[in-house]
This record gives structure tokens, C-alpha cells and sequence, in this order.
């Protein structure tokens, strides 16, 4: 028996100008587990072709304990193959063989939760993106496509369910109390979509008649106890498969679909064949255990997962450069889904606050990639918003180019000619073109050019000849750069904020049009203008730049109060709150004192008691720009003025408005314990909630008691509303809120997933001791560091969340980070270097920052034994 060394090779580059197609082909493996507490032995059986003049067979493997090797029944000996950390090369085989190999693995040892691993008392799987090479030797990589046959042998009592891809095909009884379940996809497909359950759960079922009448059964396993809080998930799925149906014309193509909910999980969820495998906090809700954001969340990932089985699986990528085609094409079909399913608005507000947060500040900063990148050392550290959210609005502005229709016969045509194969972005742009007849390749630099084109527009209006022109111009950061092809959605309205029919290019009217801007300068003239308009643009955020127009502040509150278009009206906003912030923090910095007018809480009053907006979106619109958002507008942070500007400002909006706030609240307050999940309750909770924000920041007891009198009535009954009073209450230094928080842990302490947003809020505090606090919390006897969830919950919210506290001056915070990622890389280098993303950004600080935090990259950097993943991130960032 051979034994592989654990000693790792120094990070290397993988380039996509590097590809070459696999030199053989796996036809077909037969996987055979059984799985013990201690070992578990896996054998492949594989029918292997060469398929490329290649001499010696090399298959991925890592961290695997090697039994034998057969190739064609004949055992292997020492001199036919090699071993090495990164798998194993078989000598001279010849063009068709049969391979077997069997090896031992320690599931309950694996604490990067990737490959074949123990969440609790189950055995589980994550494969993407190369977690089945710490499983078997094999081609791990996605242009191998397989047909995979899974046989798993465990204890009956333990491991009542043995979960695999596919279809259950036969089962059995061993002797030793052990039972055994054969399991049989039918659909070819990579490595890193197989997936293994094993464990004793609670199971709700349910049917799905697809549009051709076929029955499907769909299967959601969870923890025992854990059963009542996944109906809302199968909802979720059902609706999902039929959105696809209708939308996509995408029919499910197996007997079951199955999805297993476990604790311990890297990533949200995984798209598996046939069997999905989720982190439990999208699948476990109920009215009080969840809030309406978890029921908005557990919907869009359900929907997510589900749309992989087209995006993804049946249709894959050929390497994993071309990742965006599945994930940022399936990210623009959840966002589309969740539209369609609760507000355009409010989804479309949700999504651009997301990527401005977390994506713009990526391509503006030293990790910056494409959306396809050329290069990259560690897998895992590709899952980026880049890649992900980028892509899909990558994905949007095509349908916008092409237009629905047209949209939707390419995805019919890339469906229908690559069914079963994997391709790349090319092959996906090609479809579009071709049933369009539209040159797209200026269109193509959106998957090769890094950065946030910003969009410099200018007006003139004639009034003589009763023309209104644009121009617009798009700058590039760097010479080399290529102008981008950007669609540009767009309205005129008149100063009574009425919309103004449009006429160009002899076109017309029309209420808004979608402007193609393709040269680094270009110039639209309208017609038929009466007088000068206030432009309305890049309506529903139609391309993912940064838009900069000389508006007034008249022209602002305007928008706010009357465009038609409800993204644009939240933006305009959003606008104006920017701008008044962004000179009081000039003011301070000036040591000037602290002045608003009453402009910005007389739009609050006139949108409040207009009675015309939806109250998601009004609640959306009272809601000042965070301080994440306003650090990345300022070219060097100074994280302490922006803070202190803005809880000034939230405490004026609160005086000037108290009776309004007091009056909206008790509106919307309810003393029922019945919570009901839909789009209306949704936004009387949500606006009711943001009105309960704004009056808990004043001194009055009665506010305070307003809060704690919300947070104890709907402690048992209503997540949503006691999680709104408990951010509000854990602000405070006041008496009330250690009892606050230790009511909420009493009384949910053995939900780990409430006790995740019970680190979390407190991890979010403005209070100044709130480092003290998380790092007191680290040591709390529900806190556990080899847990995602609860990473995410404390260090991750401190950390990324937290800006005003995480940056204080003295730098603490970056040593408390640098300590858990060094602790986390031991066991579990993906969520260490997920943790790392505010260290990387420290180039955007003072001087006096920027020392302290390069010194901790520094001090990483430096580390022995430090992973890939944290590596690359941490030297790239210090380049």
C-alpha cells in the first residue's frame, strides 16, 4: 500500500491560455462506499478511453490513503504508477482499459468540509469545484463528463438513508445490521456535481406534475425536529419549477429531486444531480424562527439550485475559467424569479445595493479580475461577486440588447445544442448572435476587462429648436482599455415630473428607450421638447456602472417624489442623501459645525403620507445610504467622520420627524401572534420597523420601551419583528439591553440558527466596546470556529459590517481578524480566506491605517504552512 506525503508544493498560476482538452475520456465509473465512523473505503470501477496522444494516464487525487490499483483485473505494481500531492500517474495504458482503484479515507478528520466529510451524525459531500479528487483518484475536472453509478453500504440503524445523484435503482440487507442502496444517473456529468448523503433525518414530501404530466417526487431531509420549518422550501421548489417551465420552457428530467439540509457547510448550497445539498439556514423557516428576509433568501437559493439543473448541469462548463456562464447566467435567472415573485423594485434595489457593497469596491481594489479572469492559484478563491453578481447583470444587459423575445430564443437554442456538454462563454455569446443578427464582439469586453466603467453625461437643451441632446462618455482607467458596449435605459420628465414622450433617431414616442452606447463618446438628440427635461437615467440599474450627471438638487427630490420608474425614484434618493452626507462630512473634517436643512425630512413626510408607494419601497426609500456605501464614494475613507455624519443625520430625520415616525408605526404595529409571509405583510412590517429604527435613536424611555415592548411580545411568535427591536436595542448603552439579550438567548438557544443572528446583531453594534464584546462572544459556549455559520455570524459582521468599530484607530480590530484567519487556515482555508476581504482593501485608508493593516497582511504572508487560498489573496493584495 502506498501512502500519499503531505508535504505541499509552493502556490502556482493556472492560465486559461494554458488549456488543452483531457487525453482520456471516463466513460463510466461505478462508485462503491461503505462507510464506517472510523474509515471509509471507496472503490471506482472505470471504463477509461484515450481520446489525445497521451502515453501515461494522470488522475487528481489529494489526501487520499491509496489500497491498490487493477488495471484490466490485473493488480498494479509499484513500478506502473507514481504518487504525489497532487495524485497519481499510471504508465503506459493502453487507448480502452478498465481501471480500479480503491482508497481509505477519515470523513470525521476532514475539517475543510470539502470532499466526503461528517456534518453532525451524517455523512456528506461538497465537490465543487475539486473536492471529489479528496474522494478517488479521477480526471477531476469539468469537460469529464461521466455516467456516475453509486453504491453505498452503512449501518442500518445510524444511516437509514443512503442518498446519492440519480435514481434508486436496487437495495438490500447485509449481515452486521448493514443495508445497501444502489443509486443511477442517467445524464453524464463532471466530477464535481456527484454528491453522497448518508444519515437518519426527518423527510417532507411532496409530488410535482411537470408540464408534459410527468410525476416527480420531491424529497427535503433534515435534521429530526426540524421537519415543520420546511414547507416554505418546498413551496419555493414548486414554484421554481414551474417559473422554469413557463419562463424558460425547462422541464425536469429525473423521477426525484431530493435536497438535504446540513449545519456544516462551506457554501449556501449545491446544485448536485438530482440531489442538492444545502447549508440549513436557506431551508428552515418558519413565521418564528425566520424573517421576511430569510423567507426572501430560502426562496431565491431553492430557485437558484433548482435552475442549476439546466444552467449548469445538463449544459456545464468546459474549464472552470468559464464558471460565470453557469453561475452568473443562473444568478440573472433566481434575480428574475425572485422579481417576478415579490416586488421588480425591491428585488432590483436589493440586488444593485449587494453589488455596489461588495462587487464595485472588488473591481476597484487589488483583486480586482474579469468576469471570465485569465489566471488564478486557488479554485475556491474564484467564487466571487465578479464572477457571480457582475456576471448576471453581464447576462441582464444582453436580454436588454437583444430584447426578451429574442433572449429567450438563444437560451432555446444554447439549451437544445449543447445539451450534455461542456462549453464555454463563447459558445453561449455565439447562440445570441445568431439568432439576433447582432455583432456582439464589443460586447465580449465585458467578460475580459476588469474594473466599474464610470459614465460621464452631460445635457444641453435648445429651445428655439425644442431639442434636448445627451452626451455621454464613458472613461476608461487605463490606455489599454477598450470602450464598452453599454445599454443605457432611460426617460425625460417635465418639471411637474410628468413623463415626456420620447422621440429620436425618427423614432417615437415612447415613455423611456434604451440608449446603445458603444464609443468612448457619443451624442443623443431628442425631438418635440417643450421646454428642458430632467433626464431619468440608467433606469433599473440597466448596466452595472457608475453614472455621474450634474443633477440639482431640485432635479433630485423631483425623481424621489414622481419618477415612474421605482428604482430610479429610490435612487434619486439615494442621490441626495449622498450629496447632503457627503458635505457634512467635508464640514467635519473642516471642524465646521453640524447643519441640515428640513428639505430631506420634508421629502420623508411628503412620500409617508402620499399613500401611493408600496410600502417595501417606502421603507426602501427612508433609509440613508450606509456607511459601507459612502466609504467607497470617498477616495480616501475616513470611516470616523462618515460615522458620526450619519448617526447625526438619522438623529435629526428622528427629531424632525417623530410624530410621522410614531404615527406610521402605530399604523402598521400588530398585536396578532399570526405571522403571515406575503408581499403586503412584508412591507407593513418592513416600513413599520424602519419607523421603530428612527425613533429608538431619541432619548425618550418611551421609546425605548416602544422597542422592548415589541421585542418581548414577539419574541416566540415573529423573528422578523424581534430582530428588528434587537439591532435597535443592542445600539443603546442603556440597562435594558443585557436583558434583552439574555431573554433571546434563553428563549432560542437551541436553534442554531437564531443563535447565528444573535452573534451576528451583537457583532453589529455601533456600541464602542463591541470588539470586547465579539471577542467575549468567541469564547461562548454555543460559538463554534469549525462552523460557517457561525464564522459568517460573529468574526464575518464584525469585520465587514461593522466599519465604524472594526476600524478604530487603534487597530485592534485588524489584529483580532489576522488571529481568527490564521486560526481558521489550519483546518479550513476557504472560509480563512473569505475572512481576509477587509484587510485586502487597506490601500482606501489613512496613512496611519494602511500601516497597521498592511502589517497584519504582512505578518500572514509570512506565515509557514499557509494555505493556497489565503496566500494568493494576501500577496496579491500587498503587490
Amino acid at each position: 500500500m502506498s501512502v500519499v506525503s503531505k508535504k505541499k508544493s509552493l502556490p502556482q498560476a493556472i492560465f486559461l491560455k494554458d488549456y488543452t482538452p483531457p487525453s482520456f475520456c471516463i466513460n463510466k465509473i461505478d462508485l462503491h462506499f461503505e462507510l464506517t465512523e472510523v474509515v471509509t473505503v471507496v472503490k471506482a470501477n472505470m471504463h477509461i478511453s484515450r481520446c489525445a496522444a497521451s502515453r501515461d494516464l494522470v488522475l487528481y487525487g489529494e489526501d487520499l490513503t491509496l489500497d491498490y490499483i487493477t488495471l484490466n483485473k490485473q493488480v498494479l505494481d509499484d513500478s506502473c504508477y507514481a504518487l504525489s500531492v497532487q495524485g497519481l500517474v499510471i504508465y503506459q495504458v493502453p487507448d480502452h482499459f478498465e481501471l480500479e482503484i480503491r482508497t481509505y479515507l477519515k470523513p470525521q478528520e476532514n475539517t475543510q468540509l470539502s470532499g466526503l466529510y461528517r456534518s453532525r451524525d451524517f455523512f456528506c459531500t461538497q465537490c465543487e469545484a475539486e473536492g471529489f479528487r479528496r474522494i478517488m483518484y479521477f480526471l477531476d475536472r469539468p469537460d469529464v463528463l461521466t455516467r456516475f453509478t453509486t453504491t453505498i453500504v452503512a449501518d442500518k440503524t445510524r444511516y437509514p438513508y443512503l442518498l446519492s445523484n440519480g435514481n434508486p435503482i436496487h437495495s438490500g440487507e447485509l449481515a452486521a445490521n448493514k443495508h445497501w442502496v444502489t443509486w443511477e444517473d442517467p445524464f453524464k456529468k463532471p466530477s464535481y456535481l456527484f454528491a453522497l448523503v448518508a444519515g437518519d433525518f426527518a423527510v417532507v414530501e411532496d409530488v410535482f406534475i411537470t408540464c408534459s404530466g410527468k410525476t416527480v417526487t420531491l424529497k427535503i431531509f433534515v435534521e429530526k425536529g426540524y421537519s415543520n420549518q420546511c414547507q416554505y422550501a418546498m413551496q419555493s421548489l414548486k414554484k421554481a419549477m414551474h417559473w422554469d417551465e413557463e419562463n424558460y420552457g425547462r422541464e425536469y428530467d429525473l423521477d426525484i429531486y431530493m435536497i438535504v439540509a446540513v449545519d456544516d457547510f462551506n457554501m449556501g448550497a449545491m446544485e448536485n444531480k438530482g440531489l442538492n445539498i444545502f447549508n440549513t439556514k436557506y431551508i428552515l423557516a418558519d413565521g418564528k424562527t425566520a424573517t421576511d428576509e430569510d423567507f426572501v433568501h430560502i426562496e431565491s437559493v431553492v430557485a437558484h439550485e433548482y435552475f442549476h439543473n439546466w444552467s449548469g448541469n445538463r449544459v456545464t462548463c468546459r474549464d472552470w475559467f468559464q464558471l460565470s456562464l453557469k453561475e452568473g447566467l443562473t444568478i440573472f435567472r433566481d434575480q428574475s424569479f425572485t422579481q417576478d415573485s415579490i416586488s421588480t423594485d425591491i428585488a432590483r434595489i436589493h440586488d444593485v445595493n449587494y453589488l455596489r457593497l461588495v462587487q464595485f469596491p472588488e473591481d476597484a481594489g487589488p483583486l480586482a479580475h474579469s468576469v471570465r479572469p485569465e489566471s488564478y492559484m486557488e479554485i475556491n478563491n474564484f467564487y466571487t461577486t465578479t464572477v457571480y453578481n457582475k456576471g448576471s447583470e453581464v447576462i441582464r444587459m444582453l436580454q436588454t440588447i437583444l430584447g426578451k423575445v429574442l433572449f429567450r430564443k438563444g437560451m432555446d437554442l444554447y439549451f437544445s445544442r449543447y445539451d450534455g456538454q461542456a462549453v464555454t462563454i463563447e459558445n453561449f455569446i455565439g447562440v445570441m448572435e445568431e439568432v439576433s443578427a447582432i455583432d456582439l464582439t464589443q460586447f465580449r469586453l465585458w467578460y475580459s476587462q476588469a474594473g466599474t466603467p464610470v459614465l460621464n453625461i452631460k445635457s444641453t437643451y435648445d429651445e428655439k429648436k425644442q431639442t434636448y441632446a445627451l452626451v455621454m462618455q464613458q472613461t476608461l482607467e487605463r490606455s489599454e482599455k477598450k470602450p464598452m458596449h453599454i445599454p443605457i435605459k432611460m426617460g425625460l420628465l417635465d418639471s411637474m415630473g410628468e413623463a415626456i414622450p420620447l422621440y429620436i433617431n425618427n423614432e417615437g414616442p415612447m415613455l423611456d428607450t434604451v440608449l446603445q452606447l458603444k464609443s468612448i463618446e457619443q451624442r443623443y438628440e431628442f425631438t418635440h421638447i417643450q421646454a428642458r427635461p430632467i433626464p431619468s437615467l440608467l433606469r433599473d440599474f440597466s448596466a452595472p456602472v457608475k453614472l455621474h450627471y450634474n443633477y440639482t438638487d431640485e432635479d433630485l427630490i423631483l425623481l424621489f417624489s414622481h419618477d415612474s420608474n421605482g428604482f430610479n425614484r429610490w435612487e434619486a434618493g439615494q442621490k441626495y442623501m449622498e450629496r447632503v452626507l457627503l458635505r457634512l462630512v467635508a464640514d467635519y473634517q473642516d471642524k465646521k459645525p453640524l447643519a441640515i436643512t428640513t428639505t430631506l425630512g420634508d421629502m420623508f413626510i411628503r412620500v409617508l403620507e402620499s399613500g401611493k408607494i408600496e410600502n417595501n419601497l417606502l421603507a426602501s426609500m427612508l433609509v440613508l445610504p450606509s456607511e459601507k456605501y459612502l466609504a467607497e464614494q470617498m477616495p480616501i475613507i475616513d470611516i470616523t467622520a462618515i460615522h458620526v455624519v450619519r448617526e447625526y443625520v438619522l438623529l435629526e430625520l428622528a427629531k424632525a420627524l417623530q410624530y410621522v415616525f410614531l404615527q406610521t408605526y402605530k399604523k402598521h404595529y400588530s398585536t396578532q401572534h399570526t405571522y403571515k409571509f406575503n408581499n403586503e405583510e412584508m412591507g407593513k412590517r418592513r416600513l413599520k420597523n424602519t419607523c421603530l429604527s428612527y425613533l429608538m435613536l431619541l432619548p425618550e424611555e418611551e421609546y425605548i420601551y416602544l422597542g422592548m415592548q415589541q421585542f418581548k411580545e414577539s419574541l416566540l411568535h415573529n423573528m422578523t419583528d424581534t430582530v428588528a427591536a434587537f439591532k435597535a436595542l443592542v445600539d443603546l448603552d442603556h440597562p435594558v439591553v443585557d436583558s434583552a439579550i439574555d431573554e433571546f438567548y434563553v428563549a432560542w438557544h437551541r436553534a442554531a440558527l437564531i443563535v447565528d443572528k444573535w452573534f451576528a446583531i451583537q457583532a453589529g453594534s455601533k456600541l464602542p466596546c463591541t470588539l470586547s464584546k465579539v471577542q467575549g462572544l468567541f469564547n461562548h459556549e454555543t460559538f463554534d470556529i469549525k462552523n460557517p455559520n457561525k464564522v459568517y455570524a460573529l468574526i464575518g459582521t464584525f469585520c465587514n459590517n461593522n466599519l465604524f468599530n472594526f476600524h478604530a484607530s487603534a487597530g485592534h480590530g485588524y489584529v483580532f481578524l489576522r488571529e481568527c484567519i490564521l486560526k481558521l487556515d489550519k483546518f479550513n482555508p476557504q472560509i480563512a480566506a473569505r475572512m481576509i476581504k477587509p484587510l485586502t482593501e487597506w490601500r482606501r485608508y489613512d496613512a496611519h491605517r494602511q500601516q497597521l493593516m498592511k502589517e497584519q497582511l504582512e505578518m500572514i504572508v509570512k506565515q509557514n504552512s499557509l494555505s493556497r487560498d489565503v496566500y494568493e489573496l494576501a500577496s496579491k493584495s500587498l503587490l
